[in-house]
Parts: C-alpha cells; structure tokens; sequence
C-alpha cells in the first residue's frame, strides 16, 4: 500500500475510534456512521459558536452604543454646567430606562410596524391594565381598542415630579407599576394640605376627563388642582388630550350614571372635596350641639336665680343677678358660636365643588 493511502488510512481508524487506538470495525457501514456522527458534531459546534459570536457582537454593539450616548450626555451636561444633583437625576432615568427596555426605543419600533399589527401588540400589553382601572372596566371591546392604540408608555424615576398643582394638565395617567404621592394645598392658601398615595390601577390627570367631556369646554387646557410625584420607580401609560377628548365624545352616550359615581368614588379632587363637606358637616353638628347645651345651661342658672331670689335676696336683686347671668350667657354663646362659625368656614372656604363632568349631554 502506498504511504499516501497508509497515511489517510491511519487518520480514519483514528478518528472513527477517537483516537484511543482501538480497532476499528471491519463493516463499513458502521464506519461510515461513525464518520456522519463526527461530522455532524464538528457541524453543530460551529453552528453553535457562531450563533454566541453573533449574540456577543450585537450585545457588545448595543453596550457600546449606550456607553457613546451616555458619554455624550455626560459631556451635554458639563457643558450646560448642570448641579451635580441634576445629572445624577438624569443618569437614574437612563439607567432605569436601560433596564426596562433593554435599549430598545419601542415607540420607533410600533411605528414602523403595519396599523393592524400595532394595534394588536397595543392591545396585548394594554388591554388587561386598562380593565384593572375602574374607569374604563365597563368599556366595550371597540373603545378600549380605541384607548390602546392611543396610550404610550411612559417611566418616570423615584421622586420625579409628574404634575405641579397650577400648571395645565395635558395628559392623563393611568399607573400599572409603582406608587405616586398626589397632593394639594388649594392654589397655596394658608393652612390646607391633603395628599394620598397612588397605586397601581390609579390614576391622576382627571381635570383633563372633566374638560373632555365638556361640549362648551374651551380650547386651553385645566389648570392641574394637585401636585403628583413618584414615591418609587413607575410605569404607567400617557393619553394625550386630543386623544382623550375623541374617546370621551364617544363614550358619553354609554353607562353615564355608573360612570358617573365611578369617576366621583375614584377621583382625589373629588375625595378631597368630600371629605371637607364631611368636616363642615360635623363641625355645625357640633356647633348644634354646643349651642342647645348652652341653651339648656342658661335655662338652668335663671331657673336657679329665680328660685333663690324669692327666698334670700330682694326682688331688685334677683332681677339684677338674673341680667346679668343672661348677658354672660350670651357673650359665652356668641363666642362659642363664632369659633364653630370660624371652624365651619374654613374646610368649605378652602376647597370649592369640583366642575360636574357632563356625561349625559348628548343623551338629550
């Protein structure tokens, strides 16, 4: 046998033996199997490390491209010499944004995708945080398809400000993940502060539903009656007012009673007014109250006066001790009056009724 054939004859025993020189099988079908299962393997271990390449330059790619952009706005931020506290704002936000999205821009992404494959990726992410929000549980199928073609997602970072109280209200926020504090001092008069938390299935923006709904409203926008801001990390959807404006024309002929209590029970503006009509009320109770005990206090002392004036005192003076226990029973009422006056007026003072949503206009 020549050298050559030798050679390559060696080479194939040891490999169909994988090279522990052991005796080969002298069928040579057995062989030719052994040889395809060799190089199947060599195949799928070269399909497999191209396969992590590919991952490890488009992960590498993507990592540098966000390591460009936050160089970049490191050097925008120096240049614009923003305070220490500001960038470091701003660099949480783009960390967190980073971890959430994974540096993928999702609005360009829906953008670019045909009508009816965006609107069935938005109802898909949308649509069961949409029914966990009382507002919009009654809705039917054709307007919630409405409302999730219109949200866009939106993050915000721990102690972001959403929403100053005075400011016009162009959006509305429905949260899916994290805690909000909304608060309100009435415009900053003196000696009013209410606040809640909100959570996930909350909502904040609701002079924009009021303003909606409104078919005389005028074309500004509310002026924002609370200040809202992030107690965490949230994720929560933006409907713009035009949008808003649309789906609410269309879904004031539906449910408008029940609708109606929902918006009320699930408002803060509306809370807070209720729970300052509750304090007026319980402050004239207790103003009733005060003034048929003094009533009755009075009753009492010129019954007193009365009966001891005929056995030990001078009619003169019965009259005299009778004046003047009156006039001190009076200035003791009046006073107690005035302060429960005082105390009535200011929850009612501070805090006016909000504006009446027009649910039912076109059900005329």
């Amino acid at each position: 046998m020549p050298a050559g054939n030798r050679n390559v004859s060696v080479c194939l025993k040891t490999k169909l033996s994988l090279g522990q020189n052991l005796k080969t099988s002298t069928y040579a079908w057995e062989n030719f199997f052994a040889v395809f299962v060799s190089i199947s393997g060599l195949v799928l271990f070269s399909l497999l490390i191209g396969n992590m390449q590919t991952y490890l330059q488009s992960a590498t790619l993507r990592i540098e491209e966000t390591r460009v952009k936050s160089r970049d706005t490191d050097q925008w931020m120096s240049y614009r010499l923003l305070p220490d506290n500001l960038k470091e704002r701003i660099r949480r936000y783009e960390q967190y944004r980073w971890q959430e999205t994974s540096g993928v821009d999702e609005e360009h992404l829906l953008m670019n995708l045909p009508k009816d494959l965006r609107r069935a990726i938005k109802r898909h992410l949308c649509l069961s945080l949409l029914k966990r929000v009382p507002m919009f549980e009654k809705m039917d199928d054709q307007l919630l398809n409405a409302l999730c073609d219109c949200l866009k997602p939106v993050l915000y970072t721990e102690g972001g400000c959403i929403v100053r109280e005075g400011d016009p209200v162009n959006e509305m926020f429905f949260i899916t993940r994290g805690n909000l504090m909304s608060m309100t001092t009435n415009g900053g008069k003196t000696g009013f502060f209410n606040s809640d938390v909100l959570k996930s299935g909350d909502f904040c923006g609701e002079e924009l539903l009021t303003w909606a709904l409104d078919p005389n409203s005028a074309t500004s926008l509310p002026i924002s009656t609370r200040t809202v801001k992030s107690m965490s990390e949230v994720e929560a959807f933006a409907l713009m007012a035009e949008d808003l404006k649309f789906v609410a024309t269309q879904f004031r002929r539906l449910h408008s009673k029940q609708l109606r209590h929902t918006f009320r029970f699930y408002s803060q503006q509306w809370r807070t007014w209720a729970a300052c009509f509750i304090q007026a009320a319980w402050h004239r109770c207790c103003r009733k109250k005060m003034e048929d005990a003094l009533r009755e206090k009075e009753e009492r002392l010129q019954l007193a006066i009365v009966n001891d004036g005929s056995t030990s005192l001078s009619f003169g003076a019965a009259i005299y001790a009778s004046r003047f226990a009156r006039n001190m029973m009076r200035i003791l009422r009046r006073n107690a009056t005035r302060k429960a006056r005082l105390q009535e007026r200011v929850p009612a003072r501070l805090l006016q009724k909000p504006a009446e949503p027009n649910f039912s206009a076109e059900e005329q």
